[in-house]
Parts: C-alpha cells; structure tokens; sequence
C-alpha cells in the first residue's frame, strides 16, 4: 500500500485542483512523494495542475513599510496569519501586526527567523506574538519577512475581501528613472505573482526540471522526435513567460511585457517582494 494519508489526498487536490480518483492514482504511482505526484498530474494534462496559486486555511494580514530617501531606500514586507477571518479584523491583531513590522524594520530583519529574534519592548518578537495570541484567543505566526533596497521602492497592499485587511502585499524596488511606472508594476505583480525577476533568477534546478517536464508531455503526445528540440524549447520559453517578471504580459497592456514598458523609461526593475495570505 503507498505511504500517504487522507490529509495527503486532500493537500494534493487542494494544490493541484485535480479530482479525488486523478489524486489517489498519481499518489500510488508516486509512492505517497507528493512533488512527484504534482509532477505525474502535470504530465498528464490534468486541469488546474500547476496553474493555481498553493492553497491555505491560513488567515491574517501582509502590511508593509519603506523608509530612506529617494535614492536610498529600504521596503519591509511581512506576513502574519491567524486561525480566523474574525481575528485577522480584529484592531488588536491589526495593531499587533504594526508593532511587529516596526520591530522588524528596527532591527534590519530580513526573514523570519531574524524577525523573530527582534527586540520589542524587551523581549523577543516570537515572545510578543505568543503573548498576544494567548490575548486573543488563536494561534498566532509571523509567516514571512521580505527586505528589498533599492535607489526607490514602491509599495501595494490588495484586499481580496473589501471587510479584511489587505492580503497581497508587493514592494518594487527600482532605480529613479523607472519609478514612474513602479506602482503599475507593483499593481501587476499582485495579480499575476511572478515567482522570479529574471530568467537568471530562477534555479538552474528548477529550469532542469520544467525542461524534462516539457521533453515528458511532448512524448506522451507523440510529438515527432526530430521536432522534439524546438518544441521543448518553445514550451519551456513558455514557463518563462508566465514566472518571469519582465517577461509576463503586462496586465495594463497585454501586447507588451513587464520588461518593455520599464526599458522604455530608460530605468531598470533591481527587485520585487510579493506575498499573499496563506498562498
């Protein structure tokens, strides 16, 4: 019998938007690995695999914060979440996630573990945040923490639900000519969350493996074998363009890219920071 559980069932339908039946199947062939299994549903051609953002029951709330002058500038992004919607509107937890960001801003932390070791009123972060989850009643977890610099850094906070606090959060960090366009890109970035900034960006592992993933599916397809090259190319190109920053569509103006709208400012993008609730 393969090693996995009804939670592995649900997790991989919950990730992969595959069915009940597709799910057990790609699990007893992948012996209960479920990145094989994603991997398996991928090749397949199964609706929905790879093509949703991972899911959560997780709740709460991204705020950001950016000091320095223009030219110099630093932007803080975290993330922390609660058990319930009912929490995550709470004053009390919107006040604790604003005490905590500027514990962590204070502090130059730039991912969770330093965040937590921050100082705030004479303890640590993680201290503080048990403590007032015992206040309010849920778990509660500082998630993420992201620092960019850059020459300007612009922010974007989204709510997907208008009665909650945002739950997108993106800073763009650009040099000074390109600041004009920043808030349209940062405002794309939420809605088309781009895993790298550049082709350069994305592990040399990761690519490895869309490219057997590409060579897989086109075999199964019967691609002819001379064709195979181009067509592996082209649909790893693909997978660029839809993970890669500069390369997406720009939401705006779907006939250029991110890339080309920002060149046309003479500036540069120098980095991004996106998180979204429990995704």
């Amino acid at each position: 019998m393969a090693n996995y559980t009804v939670a592995d069932i649900q997790a991989l339908r919950e990730r992969t938007g595959a069915g009940m039946l597709d799910v057990k199947k790609a699990l007893d062939e992948a012996d209960g690995d479920q990145e094989k299994a994603v991997e398996i549903l991928r090749i397949k051609g199964l609706k929905g695999v790879a093509k949703r953002e991972g899911r959560s029951a997780s709740e709460g709330l991204v705020v950001t914060k950016i000091e320095g002058a223009e030219g110099a500038q630093v932007g803080t992004l975290i993330e922390i979440n609660s058990e319930t919607d009912f929490v995550a509107k709470n004053e009390k937890f919107i006040t604790l996630a604003e005490q905590v960001l500027a514990a962590v801003v204070a502090a130059g932390a730039s991912n969770a573990e330093e965040a937590l070791a921050a100082d705030i009123d004479g303890k640590t972060v993680g201290a503080f945040i048990d403590e007032s989850a015992g206040t309010l009643g849920e778990k509660i977890v500082l998630r993420r923490v992201a620092r960019i610099e850059a020459p300007v850094v612009t922010e974007y906070l989204h709510r997907t639900n208008k009665d909650l606090p945002a739950q997108v959060g993106v800073l763009v960090g650009t040099d000074e000519k390109a600041a004009p366009v920043a808030k349209d890109v940062a405002m794309h970035t939420a809605a088309y969350s781009p895993a790298y900034l550049t082709r350069e960006d994305a592990p040399e592992e990761t690519v490895a493996n869309e490219r057997r993933v590409a060579e897989e599916v086109s075999r199964a397809e019967g691609k002819p074998e001379a064709a195979l090259p181009k067509i592996i190319e082209g649909r790893l190109n693909g997978w660029f363009k839809e993970n890669v920053l500069v390369e997406q569509a720009f939401a705006k103006d779907p006939k250029t890219t991110v890339g080309k709208v920002v060149a046309e400012t003479g500036g540069a993008l120098v980095a991004f920071a996106r998180f979204r609730v429990g995704a």
